[in-house]
Formats: structure tokens, C-alpha cells, sequence
């Protein structure tokens, strides 16, 4: 039984943008929904984890702006309060992330530390 959650990050206006226009691509998969998390790795112990995968039994549910999303709910600690934005331009492109729990952050802004 999926259960909804109050959405444990948000979405800047740009990355909802992007992630919609994502969404609209013919070859999306729609069983896919957004999935937000962590994994071990990259050079501050932690890499963020952002993209369309099909839902498990171990995922938090919850929405952004109409935005199916998914979180395994271990992954809730690491990530409460987290800004995800969307960047465009011709020098940085690409999605960056900001975590109030992090203690360390390198300068990919891909990975970090709690």
C-alpha cells in the first residue's frame, strides 16, 4: 500500500520546469516517477541520487507541484529540507542541490558529507 508523505524536499520553479519537460518527451516511460535519494560515493562520502525510476515497496511516496515523486525511506534523514535547482546556463547546466544536514560539500555540489 503506497502511502503519501508531506514532499520531504522541494523544487525550485526551474527545476520543476525541467523535470515536466522531462516528463513530456515521447519516449518517457510513465510508470517512471521522480526518484530523490543518496547513495555511497563521490568525494565527500555521499552522492545525491536524481531520476525517473519505477517505484519499490521501500519508497516513501509524496508530490511536488503535480510531480510524482519517490524517496527510499531510509534516505529521509540525509535529505529533509533540501533545495533541488535547476541551472541553464552556457557555463553550469545541469541540476544542484542545496542540503541544510550536510557538514561537508565539495566542489561538484554533487557530493557530501553529514
Amino acid at each position: 500500500m503506497e502511502t503519501m508523505i508531506a514532499a520531504p524536499v522541494s523544487l525550485t520553479q526551474g527545476a520543476v520546469e525541467e523535470v515536466k519537460r522531462l516528463m513530456n518527451e515521447i519516449d518517457f516511460d510513465k510508470r517512471n516517477v521522480l526518484r530523490v535519494g543518496v547513495k555511497g560515493g563521490g568525494c565527500s562520502g555521499m552522492t545525491y541520487v536524481l531520476g525517473f525510476d519505477i517505484p519499490t515497496e521501500k519508497d516513501d511516496h509524496f508530490e511536488i507541484n503535480a510531480i510524482p515523486c519517490v524517496m527510499d525511506r531510509s534516505h529521509g534523514i540525509y535529505l529533509m529540507g533540501m533545495e533541488v535547482d535547476w541551472q541553464g546556463g552556457l557555463n553550469s547546466r545541469g541540476f544542484t542541490f542545496k542540503n541544510p544536514n550536510a557538514s561537508n560539500t565539495c566542489g561538484c555540489g554533487t557530493s557530501f558529507a553529514v
